[in-house]
């Protein structure tokens, strides 16, 4: 069962070999449980997804599963650019026990809407788990209209939209048309936004380290409390416009590293931060947590 809350998108801690450090892993997710996690979205963009093995990503997989334990709702990101890989993906998270899939669309080749649309239909026909689809036109290239996702919203096997995106006319529509659905919002630094245009909760990748703000921030608004919830959003942007400035996944690592929770650092092409840089990134971002 998907539960509606604050999703964590897991990064995926390394080792110094650059090896995929599993121990890491779990003590990230115990870090977040303990902070009362709705769930967590894994293997997705935040994970560094395209960046690991196909080996690396099913163990990720295994390794959350068998860390939570049935403690709270699991969201496996099966996205690929082919069908069939997706699919093989998705059966494994079925094998697993997770709660549900998730994918971008297929990008890089430009493909036409109706292929878009039959990828998400092929995938629920073979996979026996609810489907969210990751609308994130910024990285994959393909907007959505709210015509795409009601018709996607209309197969009784996607359960919801993953909404990393700016437009919250379209999220509001998307609630609207599709009241039974679930809606995440997507970016971080607009979750009080999201909630406004009826978000259901939220996935994010900044979660990782700091899902408490985000947790009282939507126990505020559902309260009514706005300026309290304006509050956490404030001083979640002022450290999400800290991590802009250094990277966002290598400053979350640096955070975390600083928290006690060794994740390493991100695999290449990712550029390192600077020494200079990162002591007073971290000292700005303790300041605020």
């Amino acid at each position: 069962m998907i539960n509606k809350g604050i999703y964590p998108a897991l990064l995926t801690p390394f080792k110094e070999d650059n090896s995929v450090d599993y121990d890491a892993l779990s003590d990230l997710i115990e870090f977040n449980i303990a902070k009362g996690v709705s769930g967590f979205y894994v293997t997705g963009s935040t994970a560094e997804v395209f960046m690991l093995t196909s080996e690396e990503r099913k163990n990720v997989m295994k390794t959350v599963y068998e860390t939570v334990r049935g403690r709270c709702s699991l969201i496996a990101h099966v996205g690929c650019i082919g069908t069939d890989e997706a699919i093989s993906y998705g059966k494994y998270a079925e094998k697993l026990g997770f709660d549900a899939i998730s994918s971008v669309p297929p990008f890089y080749y430009n493909f036409p809407k109706s292929a878009i649309m039959e990828y998400y239909k092929d995938i629920s026909s073979h996979v026996d788990l609810p489907m969210i689809v990751y609308n994130i036109p910024a990285f994959s290239g393909v907007s959505f209209t709210i015509e795409d996702i009601d018709l996607l919203l209309s197969d009784s096997r996607i359960i919801g939209v993953k909404n990393t995106a700016n437009d919250y006319f379209i999220m509001e529509k998307m609630k609207r048309h599709n009241p039974d659905k679930i809606i995440f919002n997507g970016y971080d630094e607009t979750y009080l936004a999201g909630l406004s245009m009826g978000a259901d909760g939220a996935i994010g990748s900044t979660f990782n380290f700091m899902s408490e703000k985000f947790i009282r921030m939507k126990a505020y608004f559902e309260d009514g409390n706005i300026d309290a919830a304006k509050k956490e959003q404030n001083e979640a942007n002022i450290i999400i416009e800290a991590l802009c400035s250094v990277g966002v996944m290598q400053g979350e690592k640096a955070i975390l590293r600083e928290l006690g929770i060794n994740v390493g650092k991100c695999r290449r092409p990712f550029m390192e931060i600077s020494k200079e840089k990162e002591r007073d990134f971290i000292d700005t971002v303790m300041r605020h947590l």
